[in-house]
């Protein structure tokens, strides 16, 4: 019967590609079309088909994890494409829209983090081995998307300039203050402090990434100028010139996004700028892979814009910028997964063979996400006062041959 029921999905599923399943009987069936190139998938468990109806995502990533689900030529990107292409063209069908509907209803309990919530979630993924991070993030230790200003960059190059982007949204002055919610390993920190002057406060509620940071300002000899906090954001008093999130609005969770951008304003001075870089989805708001959920990021959530805006409104907060990164994660998440794929052997002996499996798993299909089905970065900077920031974009990309003279 859960045969049946699973080829029934597949047929209704695959749109676009070709998908071969062999089911446990040795029974092989061809989906899409047959034309093109065909990935192959293998059904090693015969309690796998019941498991892929009842809760897709979930069993499917477990099941590669295992091993009871194997690929011809473990070509990961390939069905990770073609499944990833086929969801985003395939909403309408009845089952999917009835998972869509549990999942949403859910929300509101997947994603309450109050602050001892908050900090359990964080633990699960930031206190894992630093020498994990090392083998596939750049040496600065930048765990957000990068930015290829020029397609030839390098990851070092490209994290580079995605904080010196920042930094130029951020309109800074030497001795300005400025508050990091969610710092990480403290690269941003300390390259604000370094190269502009100002004073940072940082705060994280990983104390394997505090203990990292809180070194590295010692080491660079800027611990009079950055201090990290092990800290829950929502606890920490003040006002601050400036206020910088990267990467860690994701883990907020819907029902806290008044309380964050409420908690943003308040740390605001009058004429403070903040600038909000967070993962987003350019489609309706939807609810996270329980896969993801609960082996990478339980709490976490990738928000719509509408949501985003929304409690920006509520906050009263001015929004005077918004800017869309597209395939900026895509090639920041294949430069992790090439670097950790090259190192792998090195991973499994902090952990084991299903971890490693896990985690090229998530950093793959994590760069399909974002190349075949609507997720992007979102970049938004706000102010308590429209007059905070420059009229124009010039202070960002100076057009002096565009500007008119007095005498025009």
């Amino acid at each position: 019967m859960w045969d049946r029921m699973l080829d029934r999905m597949l047929r209704d599923f695959i749109r676009t590609g070709a998908l071969a399943v062999e089911f446990p009987g040795g029974r092989t069936e061809v989906y899409g079309n047959r034309e093109e190139p065909v990935v192959t998938l293998h059904l090693n468990d015969p309690a796998l088909p019941r498991r892929l109806v009842l809760n897709t995502e979930l069993a499917l990533g477990e099941a590669y994890m295992d091993g009871t689900l194997t690929i011809d030529g473990d070509d990961l990107e390939g069905f990770l494409a073609l499944a990833t292409r086929n969801a985003a063209r395939s909403e309408d069908i009845w089952w999917r829209r009835l998972t869509h509907l549990l999942r949403r209803a859910r929300r509101t309990f997947d994603q309450n983090n109050p602050a001892f919530r908050a900090r359990q979630n964080v633990a699960h993924h930031y206190d894992l081995s630093g020498a994990l991070y090392d083998l596939f993030l750049d040496a600065d230790r930048q765990y957000s998307c990068a930015y290829f200003a020029h397609p030839d960059m390098s990851l070092e190059q490209a994290q580079a300039a995605k904080k010196h982007h920042i930094a130029g949204k951020l309109l800074l002055e030497p001795g300005m203050e400025v508050f990091e919610i969610g710092c990480g390993w403290g690269g941003m920190a300390l390259t604000l402090a370094q190269d502009y002057g100002v004073r940072v406060l940082g705060v994280t509620l990983s104390e394997e990434q505090h203990k990292v940071a809180t070194k590295r300002a010692e080491a660079a000899g800027l611990s009079d100028r950055v201090r990290f906090e092990l800290k829950d954001y929502r606890a920490v008093k003040g006002e601050f010139d400036r206020i910088v999130s990267i990467g860690m609005f994701e883990h907020v969770g819907v029902p806290h996004y008044r309380e964050y951008f409420d908690t943003v304003k308040a740390r605001l001075k009058e004429d403070g700028v903040a600038l909000i870089h967070t993962i987003g989805r350019a489609s309706t708001p939807g609810a996270t892979s329980p896969w993801i959920a609960k082996y990478i990021f339980p709490g976490g959530y990738v928000p719509a814009l509408s949501e985003v805006a929304g409690a920006v409104e509520d906050a009263g907060l001015y929004p005077c910028d918004l800017e869309v990164w597209r395939l900026h994660y895509a090639e920041t998440l294949k430069n992790w997964y090439d670097g950790f794929e090259a190192r792998e052997a090195e991973a499994r002996a902090l952990y084991d063979d299903r971890f490693c499996r896990m985690w090229r798993y998530y950093l793959k299909a994590s760069e399909v996400t974002f190349r075949h089905n609507r997720q992007c970065v979102f970049q938004v900077q706000l102010a308590r006062r429209q007059e905070a920031v420059p009229l124009t974009r010039d202070y960002l990309y100076p057009a002096p041959h565009a500007q008119l003279s007095a005498a025009e």
